[in-house]
Order: C-alpha cells, then structure tokens, then sequence
C-alpha cells in the first residue's frame, strides 16, 4: 500500500519569477549609477547643459541638406562635437531639424545667436537650447467646462420598435 504514494518534497518553496511576486535579483540594486546634472544656480540662465556638452536644435533644415552642408555652417561657430541629422525612413529627406553639439555654452549661443541672419539652402534656420531649465511658476489652472445644459452622456433612449402589418 505505500508503494501507491508518490514522495513530495514538504520543504521544497515554490518558486515564482516576474513582476508582483517580490523577487529581489541583482538589477534593483544598480540604483545610484546614473549620470545627473544639477541645475545651475542662476534663474536668468534657461540653458541646460547636457550630460556631453551644450545641445542645440536647429528647426528649419532643407529636406535636401546633407551633413556636410551643415557641418561646415555651424563649424564656423565652434568646435561641432556631435551632429545628428533624422531621415525619414519613407521619403529618405530630411526631417527638418537636426541636433548639434558644441563643447562650451559660449559656441552654442554664437551659433543661436549667428545661424539664422543669414538663409541655408534658401531657408531661415531657427535655432534655440535643446534642453531648457523647467520654470518655477505654479500650474495654471484649467479653465472650467461651459454648462452644457444637458447631461454629458445622454440617457439612453428605449428602441424603437415598429409594427409592420
């Protein structure tokens, strides 16, 4: 009669793995690792310096720019560390903006400053900081909803039915 009963391990805990069950592995621990910046002490200076360098957009680009056509443009403002130009996948043009890169914040306000006086490829570039300081004014609130004079969801009508003889 014991030769029917299958042994079970009594001792033996259930493992569960994935989210909700508390398991504690080696990835919440990593915390602390990251990178920050700290805001600068000057409220009057809205620019916010990346983790690299001074990041800024330029809106406006040609859809037949190239890279070189704007490294040389902002080449002439500063040292350019990195130069990012988006392509749209379907067309294959640019997608009108492009990022770039400069080591101080005095070459990123020259070229804020010089780039759009003078038309790039028969365009007005625009260009500002990339990252900007958040303000520190309260939340506007949101303006209230107008009454309606009936209810938001109407009530639900009984169908009509009809009689055909």
């Amino acid at each position: 009669m014991q030769s029917d009963r299958m042994e079970v391990d009594s001792d033996a805990a259930v493992k569960r793995k994935g989210r909700g069950f508390n398991s504690k592995d080696e990835r919440e621990d990593t915390r602390g690792e990251y990178q920050t910046i700290t805001p600068s002490a000057n409220t009057g200076d809205k620019a916010q310096r990346s983790i690299e360098g001074w990041i800024i957009i330029v809106t406006n680009v040609h859809e037949e720019a190239n890279e070189d056509d704007l490294m040389d443009r902002f080449s002439d403002y500063g040292t350019v560390r990195n130069l990012h130009l988006n392509l749209d996948r379907r067309t294959g043009f640019i997608k009108g903006y492009a990022l770039v890169e400069y080591e101080t914040k005095a070459e990123a306000e020259k070229a804020i400053a010089e780039a759009p006086q003078e038309p790039f490829l028969e365009k007005v570039l625009a260009c500002d900081f990339a990252f900007v300081q958040p303000t520190e004014q309260p939340a506007a609130k949101e303006p209230a909803r107008a009454a309606r004079g009936r209810s938001a969801s109407p009530a639900r009508k009984a169908p009509l039915i009809t009689r055909i003889d």
